[in-house]
């Protein structure tokens, strides 16, 4: 749902009803994702008179993408000592 939800938030900063109406779950549903997206630092929102926009915060998204590529250097040298242990031939 978060996912959906960001790839949305992607196309432009959007009300929170209007982000809402697609997903198939409530409002108050809608809000506490949002609020756990908020608290991780990817998505800022704000109240303008009735209406609370939300959007991307593109400094959340690159600590995300540098956590991201940290875990993939840690998972290619794995298999890569994974891969050189499969093909040593047997003592």
């Amino acid at each position: 749902m978060r996912r959906a939800m960001v790839e949305k938030l992607s196309e432009g900063p959007i009300s929170v009803s209007r982000l809402a109406a697609p997903l198939g779950i409530t409002l108050a549903a809608v809000v506490q994702h949002l609020q756990v997206l908020e608290q991780s630092g990817l998505v800022r929102t704000e109240k303008l008179g009735r209406v609370r926009t939300c959007r991307i915060e593109p400094a959340g998204l690159s600590v995300a993408e540098q956590w991201i590529a940290d875990r993939r250097t840690i998972w290619e040298r794995k298999l890569d000592r994974l891969g050189d242990l499969l093909v040593e031939p047997p003592l």
